[in-house]
């Protein structure tokens, strides 16, 4: 039988729907009905009724009705399930037929027409005579009809149409021809279901009805097929549930049957199809572990219902199908929204169909006979054009009996099912089962199976004879497995991918797997090897390989003609090969001998190649490439004359090059972008083995740290070794050429920290060791690239140290020339850095120059330099603090306009060196001096670390017509040096801004004047001066308060009017009583017309207090003489 026996019939696999008939409609020359027709089918959403329209003829012929069966004692059935019936309640017998009729209410014409209307529903009736289908009618109307009850006309023309047709009132319906065409549809649809329903409900209670006439002796075949009838016409009912319950009754009574070798087909087909149905409908539950629960109860009934011996590639091809089937299932299931898991996916069941179907090719070459002629007649041949029942043999249909009707039929149809099955392309199918397992293997992540699979699929392409995919699958294997080290599987893989390169005669991927093959990974043979080693040799001589074992022959012959193709074509006599991501039988890794390289040194490096071959190989080229170019020609070596170059198995070679490198390439990198080896020569063919980078391959990194754990475990035993370890040998792939070793010396003297604002002074000595003259010598020195961008505005650099430099000198000072240098001479220079901000810096001294040399013979002229980096932490030199005080140096928080007051200055050094403060000044905006002329009270002062230096000036304010309160008092300005700087060295000013003031106006200003001291019992005059700053006359009440120290003569309380801008004095004698600090009198004086100014406010100018010396004595000669 052909492999498309066992494809599931169409009708298993699809949705049952119900199926109504729609009869009447004109769909090609009536747009009315065009429409109708197109509002029922086309764009049908989910939401809709499942059901499935037909439009067909009035007289359509259905199928006829066989007479029913009254007993079933003497019935004997011929199989379970025929191949028709499925279709037949699908598609041929509606559930309900709808006779479509043009007819108005209101139609003139009316009695004709109904008439005619009649007739048609009996045509339809008498063509489905004996079924239970039922006849609906619906009437194509042109208005829109009346609410139910509002037509009484309409009412009695229904009843008189129903009457005529012999129809239900509910079977009559009214499709106006409206806008809302697709709204009366929808309404009709439901109807039209809802008497679908009912016939499918009648047909399986008609089902049920015979079960009470079978005996299970004869019948068991019909108990199957009942129940599945029964779920069938459930599901075209939509009663899922239901539907699930028979077909698992039917299941259960299907592995009760006899089963023997006659009917093992019949009774397994009829096990997958419900199966199916089972499966199917579990999904449809969203029961998934119920759904894989029955396929695994299936699988282990039925795996061993084998059959016939000489047809086991049947069952093999059966149970194929039963996992693809399934596995369709589970996919399409997913795809409706299951979420599958990385154990529990299509992929397993789909992986399990392919192996079943490898199983059913094996079988089928064993028992089928390559020799044999089909059988005349065909016993295959049927003559009716199909099966009666589904699973039966067409020589012996209808057979339930144990042993064959007819032995020689069924030799003749084994012979012939065996010939047919040759010719099924078993390598396609595997394929495709292969590659929907990989699809879902991919899809959840398991690489390792993906891979496994896809080994497979190449293995299925190659016995195919498709050798070109089956090399591009194998291939994009081989690197998993390379990576992961599967060297057994790999050895697998590249012998059947040697195969196909040799049978495409493709001569690149030939010579790459004989090179792999040939290498440390392939698990093969010695004698294997020695082979695959003289058919390379044959390769690249430009002659024919030998054939691989077990190819087929008559692949061979046409392959070896393909090869005598390919030895003719002179353009294929030259390849290369990228052997980095391949194990060749040439291994090779390469090294500089250091990581960096000065200029003045010739840059060396190694390259070690190992052959693993069981024989001797030959190579005529080694070459190395540099990422500059310039530097290639150093670096080939190539055989003279007729002495080749050959590597003996197992055994390391090393080839040394070396060259000297440019003064350009000073800090630059020089790295080997690859190393290529050349196999065969110009006779022959020419293959280039290429290693990117130093070399090594997919394996060698391995191997390098297992040899590297393998040297700490055993210690030093390995270097004990006379043969070099190749696994030890690491690869350096490039080298950095960096400028030649300076011979010079540059010392920094400097004390650090540096003071703000000051000019830093770092003195260097720069001394030559060279034996020749160091040319063209350059500083460059300032603040070190990299660091903080705020830095750069805030340091300044200059070699000029007889001034400050201001904000315009830069942070860096780039080749600054110095001259030539000779052998032992020194060179001194200062460089002076100005730091505005406190803070650590990093500066760098580059001393640069060039010099000549010799390398290897060659003169070159070497640039040196010698950089020296320091970090200086500047630090804050002094604090300045400012504030104001009264002349009797209490504090101010405002200052009274043109009334003196002092500003005090306090000088604190925080710098660790000595400082010397050269003079300081004061810069006044507003403020004035009360003094003829202001003096630095700190001139060549010297302050310790934590000492503080005063001054004190006496201002006043001047009287301000702005009205402005608040004013700037100016700033106070300190020149200094460090006291161990030379007298030369320039001065650093620092400016401090002294505070704002507040500024208040008072009315009368009170000073007195009085003597220094007073004495005991002497009079102590004491004058006041009041002045009125007002514009206006003032009115001063003067009052004295008594005092125990003082007596006093005059006024004790007076009124006084003072004119604006004027001064009125008071005058008074004090008489102190006691010695000491005494409290003057006080002065009350009160303003009448300022109530805001008030006593305290004018006293506060005034002094509190005074010394009274106590009373001398009147001293004679002799007192002075003894004294």
């Amino acid at each position: 039988m052909a492999g498309s026996q066992w494809e599931l019939p169409p009708e298993l696999c699809c949705r049952p729907m119900a199926f109504v008939a729609l009869t009447g409609l004109d769909v090609v020359y009536n747009a009315v009905h065009r429409a109708i027709w197109d509002a029922f089918c086309a764009n049908r959403r989910a939401d809709r009724v499942p059901i499935s329209f037909k439009v067909l003829p009035g007289d359509h012929e259905y199928p006829k009705c066989r007479t029913k069966r009254t007993s079933y004692e003497w019935y004997i059935p011929k199989g379970i399930l025929k191949t028709s019936w499925m279709n037949k309640h699908l598609n041929l017998v509606p559930a309900l037929v709808v006779l479509f009729y043009e007819l108005d209410w209101d139609d003139p014409q009316w009695k004709e027409k109904q008439s005619e209307c009649a007739t048609k529903v009996e045509i339809v009736r008498a063509s489905l005579q004996g079924r239970n289908t039922k006849v609906a009618v619906v009437l194509i109307q042109k208005k829109t009809p009346l609410p139910p009850g509002e037509d009484l006309v309409a009412s009695e023309r229904a009843s008189a149409l129903c009457n005529a047709c012999d129809l239900s009132g509910k079977s009559l319906f009214v499709l106006p021809h409206t806008d809302h065409l697709v709204g009366y549809i929808i309404r009709l649809e439901n109807a039209f279901y809802e008497h679908a329903q009912t016939y499918y409900y009648t047909e399986i209670r008609r089902v049920k009805s015979h079960k009470e006439f079978l005996n299970k002796t004869t019948h068991q075949l019909l108990f199957v097929r009942h129940q599945f009838k029964i779920a069938f016409f459930s599901e075209l009912k939509q009663d899922t549930q239901n539907a699930l319950k028979h077909y698992k009754s039917a299941y259960s009574l299907v592995h009760e049957l006899r089963a023997h070798e006659t009917n093992m087909l019949e009774i397994k087909t009829m096990a997958g199809f419900i199966n199916y149905k089972i499966c199917r409908l579990c999904f449809q539950h969203n029961t998934p572990l119920d759904a894989i629960a029955q396929f695994r109860k299936h699988i282990d009934l039925c795996k061993k219902k084998i059959g016939s011996a000489e047809l086991a590639f049947e069952h093999a091809a059966w149970m194929s199908k039963q996992f693809q089937s399934f596995g369709e299932l589970f996919d399409e299931a997913i795809k409706l929204g299951l979420t599958a898991i990385q154990t529990q996916h299509p992929g397993f069941y789909y992986q399990q169909a392919a192996c079943y179907s490898q199983d059913r090719k094996q079988q089928a070459q064993q028992l089928c006979q390559t020799g044999a002629t089909y059988p005349s007649p065909d016993p295959l041949d049927i003559q009716s054009g199909g099966l009666d029942f589904y699973g039966q043999r067409p020589w012996r249909q209808g057979h339930q009996s144990i042993d064959p009707p007819d032995a020689e039929k069924e030799k003749t149809g084994i012979l012939a099912l065996q010939i047919k099955e040759r010719d099924v392309p078993h390598s396609e199918l595997i394929i495709a089962l292969l590659s929907n397992a990989v699809a879902q293997f991919k899809k959840y992540k398991c690489p390792r199976m993906k891979s496994h699979l896809m080994v497979q699929m190449g293995e299925e392409y190659y016995h195919a004879k498709d050798f070109t995919k089956s090399l591009k699958l194998l291939d994009y294997v081989m690197c998993d497995y390379r990576t992961e080290r599967w060297w057994g599987l790999l050895t697998a893989i590249l012998t059947t991918a040697l195969r196909c390169a040799y049978l495409m005669a493709s001569v690149k991927d030939y010579v790459i797997y004989c090179m792999e093959l040939l290498g440390r990974a392939s698990t093969l043979k010695e004698d294997q090897k020695s082979r695959i080693e003289k058919n390379l040799i044959k390769v690249l001589m430009n002659d024919v390989p030998d054939a691989e074992p077990e190819c087929d022959p008559s692949s061979v012959s046409t392959a070896r003609s393909l090869w005598n193709d390919r030895m003719a074509i002179a353009g294929l006599n030259e390849f290369t090969i990228e052997v980095q991501d391949y194990v060749p039988f040439i291994q090779c890794k390469a090294k500089f001998y250091s990581p960096s390289f000065h200029v003045d040194q010739p840059i060396q490096l190694q390259v070690f190649l190992r052959a693993d071959c069981p024989h001797p190989v030959s190579f005529n080229k080694l070459a190395v490439s540099l990422n500059n170019q310039d530097y290639n020609q150093w670096c080939v070596v190539e055989s003279s004359g007729q002495e080749g170059m050959s590597l003996l198995p197992g055994k390391t070679k090393c080839y040394n090059f070396s060259f000297v490198a440019k003064m350009e390439d000073v800090g630059k990198k020089i790295e080997m972008t690859g190393i290529e080896v050349m196999l065969g020569s110009d006779r022959g063919r020419c293959v280039f083995l290429s290693w990117r980078g130093a070399g090594g391959d997919t394996a060698s990194a391995h191997e390098t740290l297992q040899a590297s754990r393998s040297s700490r475990r055993w210690g030093r035993g390995v270097e004990t070794r006379q043969e070099l370890d190749w696994d030890s040998l690491t690869v350096q792939q490039s080298t950095m050429i960096i400028s030649r070793v300076p011979k010079i010396s540059v010392q920094l003297s400097h004390q650090p920290p540096a003071l703000n604002n000051e000019m830093y002074c770092i003195h260097l000595t720069i001394q030559s060791q060279e034996e020749g003259v160091a040319k063209d010598v350059k500083l460059t020195a300032g603040l070190k690239p990299g660091q903080d961008a705020s830095l750069g505005q805030t340091t300044h650099v200059t070699l000029d140290d007889s001034k400050v430099c201001d904000d315009t000198a830069p942070a860096f000072l780039p080749d600054v020339p110095l001259g030539d240098l000779r052998p032992g001479e020194k060179l001194e220079r200062s460089v002076c850095v100005r730091c505005v901000s406190t803070g650590s810096r990093i500066f760098l001294i580059h001393v640069a120059y060039s010099i000549d040399t010799t390398v290897e013979g060659r003169p070159i002229v070497c640039k040196c330099h010698k950089d020296e980096t320091v970090t200086i932490e500047t630090v804050v030199p002094f604090e300045v603090s400012a504030k104001f005080v009264s002349t009797k140096f209490e504090p101010l928080e405002r200052i009274a306009v043109d009334v003196p007051f002092l500003l005090m200055t306090d000088i604190l050094s925080s710098s660790p060196w000595p400082l010397l403060l050269a003079s300081s000044s004061l810069q006044l905006l507003t403020m004035t001096s009360n003094t003829p002329r202001l003096q630095s009270q700190l001139q060549e002062v010297v302050l310790q670390t934590g000492e503080c230096a005063s001054e004190c000036f006496c201002l006043r304010c001047p009287p301000l017509t702005n009205g402005i309160n608040t004013v700037a008092t100016g700033q106070y300005l300190i020149s200094w040096r460090r006291k161990s700087s030379s007298p030369d060295s320039p001065l650093i000013q620092t400016t401090v801004t002294l505070p704002h003031v507040i500024l208040e106006s008072v009315p009368l200003y009170i000073h007195a004047e009085l003597p220094s001291f007073g004495r005991v019992r002497e009079s102590l005059p004491v004058c006041y001066h009041i002045e009125n700053r007002t514009a206006l006359v003032q009115d001063v009440e003067v009052a004295v308060e008594p005092s125990d120290a003082f007596m006093f003569s005059g006024l004790k309380q007076v009124r006084l009017r003072i004119l604006p801008q004027s001064e009125q004095q008071m005058l008074y004698n004090y008489y102190p009583l006691m010695a000491g600090y005494q409290t003057l009198p006080l002065l009350n004086i009160s303003l009448p017309r300022c109530p805001t100014t008030n006593t305290q406010t004018l006293r506060r100018f005034l002094p509190q207090r005074i010394f009274v010396k106590p009373q001398g004595r009147q001293l004679d000669d002799a007192s002075i003489a003894a004294a």
